[in-house]
């Protein structure tokens, strides 16, 4: 398979990226299939994790996950992190799995930063499934909000010229051969350019959240690849 790069709709490359990369990630976690559960995991109990995650009553009132699917979804996080936690490392191994033909730590590693929400070093089931269920079942702005995060490197509420070049720059290295027609070396930075006219509407340089989902909102390619999340699971 390989990926095109259109002249048109660029801005939604980091976004469809983050989906198809994602889905990858919970099917080689075994997140995705739903099966039926056994009594054994109705309380998300493990005693031989470091880690014991919160009660599924209380997921379930902070997901929008159903009682049958939290329990699967436990299952297969423990079942490929039996200690109860992923650390960085352990991440971009799974991760760069799917991506032999580049490199995919720089942009696991964002990725991670946007799961790893008390900032603490490690995804606890919480932070996966919390971050799962905005991905899966939340609203588009929520989804976009989550987007903004992922590409907001520093965390300061503004996503920069450098910050967007750095994802971009991180998606080619990962995909690598699989691009087509090959990458010039100036090709992120045209990307992030067009990027910013259309995002930056009040050429400050700097987008905003605002400016970011008021934009991506009147995009039909973003707001399509929004729908690549629904119905997974």
């Amino acid at each position: 398979m390989s990926v095109r790069w259109e002249t048109e709709g660029l801005q939604t490359v980091g976004i469809v990226c983050l989906v198809i990369m994602f889905l990858k990630l919970m099917h080689l976690l075994g997140l995705i299939d739903i099966t039926e559960t056994d009594s054994s995991d109705s309380d998300l109990e493990l005693s031989t994790v470091r880690h014991q995650p919160e009660g599924l009553d209380q997921l379930q009132a902070q997901t929008k996950f159903t009682r049958k699917e939290l329990q699967s979804l436990y299952r297969g996080f423990k079942n490929e992190c039996p200690s109860g936690l992923v650390d960085e490392e352990t991440f971009k191994t799974i991760y760069s799995q799917f991506f032999p033909q580049g490199d995919a730590t720089t942009y696991a590693h964002f990725l991670f930063n946007a799961f790893d929400i008390d900032r603490n070093g490690s995804i606890r089931f919480e932070d996966f499934v919390i971050g799962l269920s905005v991905l899966l079942r939340g609203s588009v702005t929520e989804k976009l909000n989550w987007a903004f995060n992922l590409y907001d490197i520093n965390k300061d509420g503004y996503i920069t010229k450098e910050e967007m070049l750095a994802i971009m720059k991180s998606i080619y290295d990962m995909m690598g051969r699989y691009t087509y027609p090959c990458v010039r070396d100036d090709a992120p930075s045209e990307h992030v350019d067009k990027f910013f006219q259309k995002m930056d509407k009040n050429r400050d340089g700097v987008v905003t959240i605002e400016e970011f989902i008021e934009t991506c909102q009147k995009d039909e390619n973003i707001m399509n690849s929004m729908q690549l999340f629904e119905n997974v699971i």
